[in-house]
């Protein structure tokens, strides 16, 4: 595996030593800290220098104009773009007066790390002025898993040379620039100044801010409280519109210290009252600051503990990929821990990238991930789908459907995709949010969360997919005109992927309305329709290629002319940015993996000789122009027994951020793709396939990789799984007998005992696939050459 440069190599953190300015932005998103409600990006104490701000607040945006050259019927008129909010993680430090800038003066060391068990990202510099005087400068921030409002920052100062006169200045910076997200000004205007001063108060220690978006109205409080050890001569604070500054000055001897603990309280609504908020904000903090940032830090370290102990994944032969796939786990828990009813978007809370929206990638990359390692985090995700269905609804009506309609992307569940041919139409969305239902169900075994808020779902996705399409003249249902999940195809009939997903969707709700019968008829169902439901499922279109024995991504797809790959130069990558669209939709290229994504979410539908030649016949077209395609490939190639092919594409998918393949993590990390590093490693390797037949393992190891661990959370209890040479073991923690497959074989597994079962030789592959001219995982990540 290429070396993922430039971070240092650690098991249980990633780190940097030294400076780079070329390299800030990306420093900035890795070493990005969040809990899904609060997100400070990896940027200095001091503010300055920095590419990105970054501090957010999940479901903090405001409106912007959508204009269009030309308008049509159903184009969203207002768009939703996530703002920074006031950021109360800048220190600014004097020594002797001057600011300390690691760009001035003489930088003796600098280290950052992110530490994956504690939670925490730490910082230890040295640093002289140009007047001479050293200092180091130590601070440990976290963003708090068990406080959902709250992050802290653990600030020392020590004199290495002295006397020195020390000052600190701890701030909160609202109306921060946002990097331009739109090239039109009438879109980017009102999102230069989002904010209007509402209310501000000042203690000798702390201050409070309140501010409201001047176009979406909500309202967004910050407060901070300091707590001091040392021999600090002074402290005051200061209030203005849109900054508040504690500041703190001393004169220390050599040797000596100053330690400034900062507590951070964040809180937004759109409906409660500016009072309220600034109250609900400082009791926030009261709370921290009693608990002290030891007490934060330990109970930290012990919610990580508890996530490691089920989650963790332990990979051995290679430490690089060891590092990647923790990395991955890492902050796809950080991006919904403590998001409490909100979305999970595509960057998470890491950076500006793609608006702040959430896509259908939260559903069919992030969920699985969360379902089986946090379970509650997962489910408060899916509550807020649900608490968009009376949206979603509107949304159905307003293009003249049934049941709901969710927003290809969004933030607030109003759709914000003006590319309807790539969004509105894109409608395997419902079915990707219906399946993450019935995945978390399956899983969990939680009957009330079925009753109360995924039933209700999966009969509106149901009701849509029923008005969307139509039975033909030989009882075949039909779904035509819609766009799956390959971004370089478009209005296509029958998407093998949408299709499938769709026939889940309806015998998922008719199986639920049956086991809530009661619940189901408050819903408005009755029998028939139930009936037409299983009805439909059973009669939806599959289009197969009988020539080439293939199924085909959509109707008459294998029939179109191929991409001319021999004549597309490296140079030419990504593809929608060097050729129009039209072009991409009327020829045989894909974007990312999209019948491939079928064979790995609905496997039971294709016999393992099916999946093969399919496997083989859309890796001669796929280009990997989108981060979500490497990791399914690699789970896929693992199945057919592609061994080699799939470590390729896991280490790819591993390393999309840490080595910016994309050139793309200057605005946040790819979240969907962090997750898909999980599923390429548990599914691919691991061999576990989940689905209504309930759980398969198949595990199988390739070089370099000598053994595979990992935990996934079942029905309540936890199940390690452990893979070495030619066997595998299942321990399952506690409970009741959970009945598993293991290479076919059902196996009932008992807590307490390991159950150690050999691995059957693996059959012959046959030849290894290929991929378009120049898109092999090496070449990909060759072509970097970071």
């Amino acid at each position: 595996m290429p070396e993922i440069s430039p971070f240092d190599v650690s098991p249980w953190g990633i780190g940097w030593s030294g400076w780079e300015p070329s390299r800030q932005a990306r420093r900035e998103s890795v070493f990005s800290l969040s809990n899904g409600h609060i997100g400070w990006r990896g940027t200095l104490d001091e503010g300055d220098p920095c590419e990105t701000p970054g501090a957010y607040l999940n479901g903090l945006f405001e409106h912007h104009p959508m204009p269009y050259a030309e308008d049509g019927y159903g184009y969203p008129e207002h768009g939703e773009t996530v703002v920074n909010a006031p950021d109360g993680k800048i220190i600014r430090l004097l020594v002797d007066d001057e600011p300390f800038d690691i760009r001035e003066g003489r930088l003796e060391s600098h280290e950052q790390q992110l530490d994956f068990r504690a939670g925490t990202l730490r910082r230890d510099v040295r640093w002289t002025s140009p007047s001479g005087a050293t200092v180091r400068v130590e601070s440990v921030r976290l963003v708090s898993l068990t406080h959902r409002a709250i992050a802290a920052i653990d600030y020392r100062v020590t004199a290495l040379s002295g006397p020195i006169d020390i000052t600190v200045l701890s701030e909160i910076v609202a109306d921060e620039p946002l990097p331009d997200v739109h090239p039109d000004e009438r879109v980017m205007e009102p999102l230069r100044h989002p904010y209007e001063p509402i209310d501000r108060v000042v203690t000798k220690t702390g201050a409070t801010l309140v501010h409201r978006t001047k176009r979406s109205r909500i309202g967004v409080a910050v407060a901070m409280e300091h707590a001091i050890s040392g021999a600090a001569s002074s402290v005051e604070t200061e209030a203005w519109e849109d900054e508040a500054r504690t500041t703190v000055t001393t004169r220390l001897a050599a040797g000596d210290s100053i330690r400034v603990v900062k507590f951070v309280g964040h809180e937004w609504s759109d409906d409660l009252t500016d009072a309220a908020l600034r109250d609900r904000v400082e009791a926030a903090v009261a709370t921290a600051v009693r608990l002290g940032w030891e007490g934060m830090a330990r109970e930290q370290r012990a919610y990580l503990d508890d996530f490691w102990d089920a989650a963790d994944v332990e990979l051995e032969g290679d430490t690089q990929l060891q590092q990647a796939v923790r990395f991955a786990l890492f902050q796809v828990l950080q991006s919904a821990a403590r998001a409490d009813l909100r979305s999970i978007p595509g960057k998470g809370l890491t950076g500006p990238g793609y608006e702040g929206h959430t896509f259908w990638d939260a559903e069919t990359f992030v969920l699985p991930v969360l379902t089986y390692t946090a379970p509650e985090a997962a489910a408060h995700a899916l509550r807020w789908r649900h608490s968009t269905l009376d949206t979603a609804r509107e949304r159905a009506q307003q293009l003249h459907l049934d049941g709901a309609a969710f927003p290809w992307r969004t933030i607030s569940g109003r759709e914000c995709s003006g590319y309807w041919p790539a969004g509105t139409v894109a409608f395997h969305i419902n079915a990707d949010i219906a399946a993450a239902v019935t995945r978390h169900v399956r899983a969990t075994g939680d009957e009330e969360f079925e009753r109360d808020v995924g039933l209700e779902i999966l009969v509106e996705t149901a009701r849509l997919w029923v008005s969307l399409g139509y039975v033909d003249a030989g009882g075949v249902f039909h779904i035509d005109g819609i766009t799956g999940p390959d971004e370089y195809s478009a209005l296509v009939d029958d998407n093998t992927f949408t299709n499938l997903a769709a026939q889940r969707n309806l015998r998922g709700a008719a199986d639920a309305a049956r086991r809530h019968n009661a619940r189901a008829r408050e819903l408005g169902v009755r029998d028939d329709e139930i009936g037409r439901w299983e009805i439909i499922a059973d009669a939806i279109a599959l289009p197969y290629d009988e020539e080439r024995r293939v199924h085909q991504q959509a109707a008459g797809y294998t029939d179109l002319e191929r991409w001319d790959f021999e004549a597309t130069s490296p140079e030419q990558y990504p593809l929608q940015n060097h050729f129009p669209y039209f072009d991409l939709y009327r020829k045989q290229v894909l974007k990312q993996a999209d019948l491939v994504l079928a064979l790995q979410l609905f496997h039971e539908a294709f016999t393992t000789e099916e999946t093969a030649r399919a496997f083989a016949y859309y890796e001669e077209l796929t280009v990997r122009d989108s981060s979500l395609s490497a990791s399914t490939q690699s789970v896929v190639a693992a199945w057919v027994g592609q061994s080699e092919l799939a470590i390729e594409y896991l280490t790819e998918a591993a390393t999309i951020d840490l080595d910016d393949l994309r050139d793309d993590v200057d605005d946040g990390l790819h979240i969907a793709a962090l997750g898909g590093v999980w599923t390429a490693v548990v599914s691919g390797l691991g061999g576990m396939k989940d689905g209504p037949n309930g759980l398969e393992f198949c595990p199988r190891l390739t070089a370099p990789i000598t053994r595979l661990a990992f935990g996934i959370r079942i029905g309540g209890r936890m199940l390690r799984v452990d893979v070495s040479g030619d066997t595998a073991s299942y321990t399952l923690s506690e409970g009741a007998p959970l009945p598993i497959r293991h290479f076919g074989a059902a196996v009932e597994l008992r807590a307490g005992k390991p159950t150690r079962l050999p691995i059957p030789p693996a059959p012959d592959p046959g030849p290894r696939p290929s991929q378009p001219k120049g898109r092999s995982p090496q070449e990909v990540r060759a072509a970097k050459g970071d």
